[in-house]
């Protein structure tokens, strides 16, 4: 990345079902949800959102080959999207183990996201 504007970060977490991707969408979404970038555009190559350069970190804590990288990616409405995954995030007891919601055991699964965007 040649030039950084932005570094947004987020949390998710998949309380029941144990699923890695749920709770990275979750954390991207946390981290982009509560931002407004209107000069971005007049600084990027041709003025286009499309030339915007996003790379994802995310802390996952577990089941790092389970990760849909494409999912994440859909989360994100525009731009050149990288994603780099690292140790970290937390595993946690959720107390209870619910079927219904595909549980496998109790755990809850917890991921950081840090979100760098420039071009």
């Amino acid at each position: 990345m040649e030039q950084l504007f932005f570094v947004q970060l987020g949390m998710g977490a998949d309380l029941h079902g144990q699923s890695i991707t749920k709770a990275a969408i979750r954390a991207v979404q946390n981290a982009i949800h509560h931002n407004s970038m209107p000069g971005l555009r007049s600084v990027l190559p041709e003025g286009s959102l499309h030339n915007m350069k996003v790379n994802v970190k995310l802390a996952v804590p577990c089941e790092r080959e389970t990760l849909d990288e494409a999912a994440v990616k859909a989360v994100l409405p525009y731009g050149q999207v990288t994603i780099e995954v690292i140790d970290g995030g937390m595993v946690t007891t959720s107390g209870v183990i619910l079927p219904d919601k595909q549980d496998k055991n109790d755990l809850i699964y917890v991921v950081n996201a840090s979100i760098e965007v420039g071009f």
